[in-house]
């Protein structure tokens, strides 16, 4: 009785519709893990996805497939957040310079020359400071809820404007650190429709952040963000000179970014494109396919 023989196992016989992979590396910047997610053809346009607080690369998760049939996406975590190391703060500086100078060297490290870059919430200094040492590196940008102008810096950032001048303890009472809901809430405020949430997110964040040691980060963190307000004129100078193509897509319920912060853009960059979208913060949970819409329109192939 002769067997029959099959050329390949019917796992490997794959269309050519088919998702495309996401990969999961880690790779050594200086003596920190950087863990990154990476899909998408090696010869397609460069998308650079900068996460924002209290979250990971885990945000973009639910768009990086998508993206990834045009675009080669890449998202990588910060020292601090999410899969990547977690030196100890007494002898690594989390501060948005620093972590610029990680990401600046991460580029360098995958040999990244050019590329769009995807701005939301911490990702938004960390990606800007990153323009403004290697214009010549942005293609483009995509602003998620991700400030630069000082209109987006409303009743919110009261108290940590006072904490930024005085780091007391009192100081630090009443900050939305200080209260065990708040990365929930950052999820779910301005979202008209909670049934869409996961709240496995919210979940990993706060497992993240409940690690040994990283209270000290965030606060260290959150103290630093100090240092980027007196940056925005800098941010709005390149934008003005270097006019990067930018489209804005933005969760206009959001408390922490209001959408006081997006319309600023047009100042400084006429050409962008802005839409304001009916859900919060994290506007990739509730509106991912929306949101890659946009990105395929504005960014794709013509």
């Amino acid at each position: 009785m002769t067997s029959a023989i099959l050329s390949e196992p019917p796992a490997t016989r794959v269309s050519s519709s088919a998702a495309p992979k996401v990969r999961y590396n880690t790779v050594k910047v200086d003596d920190v893990d950087i863990f990154y997610r990476e899909a998408g053809a090696s010869t397609s346009p460069v998308l650079l996805l900068l996460h924002g607080f209290p979250t990971s690369s885990n945000m973009f998760r639910n768009v990086i497939v998508q993206l990834a049939r045009t675009f080669r996406v890449i998202a990588p975590d910060y020292p601090g957040y999410g899969f990547s190391g977690m030196p100890d703060h007494k002898t690594f500086e989390y501060t948005f310079a620093n972590m610029t100078e990680v990401m600046d060297k991460f580029v360098k490290k995958l040999s990244l020359e050019r590329y769009i870059v995807y701005l939301m919430d911490y990702g938004a200094p960390i990606g800007l400071r990153l323009a403004l040492k290697h214009p010549e590196q942005i293609a483009g940008l995509i602003v998620q809820n991700g400030n630069a102008y000082e209109e987006g810096l409303r009743e919110f950032w009261d108290p940590i404007k006072k904490y930024w001048k005085e780091p007391t303890p009192e100081n630090f009472k009443g900050l939305f650190l200080d209260d065990p809901n708040a990365i929930k809430w950052q999820y779910t405020n301005g979202v008209p429709d909670l049934t869409l949430l996961d709240p496995v997110t919210w979940t990993v964040d706060k497992c993240l952040m409940d690690r040994l040691g990283n209270a000290e980060i965030q606060l260290d963190m959150l103290y630093d963000y100090g240092t980027n307000p007196p940056l925005y004129p800098d941010f709005q100078a390149f934008f003005r000179k270097y006019q990067p193509p930018t489209l804005i897509v933005w969760g206009k319920n959001d408390t922490v970014f209001p959408a006081e912060g997006a319309v600023p853009y047009k100042r400084d960059l006429p050409e962008a494109e802005i839409h304001l979208i009916d859900t919060g913060h994290f506007a990739l949970e509730t509106h991912a396919d929306e949101i890659v819409s946009y990105i395929q329109e504005f960014f794709g192939p013509r």
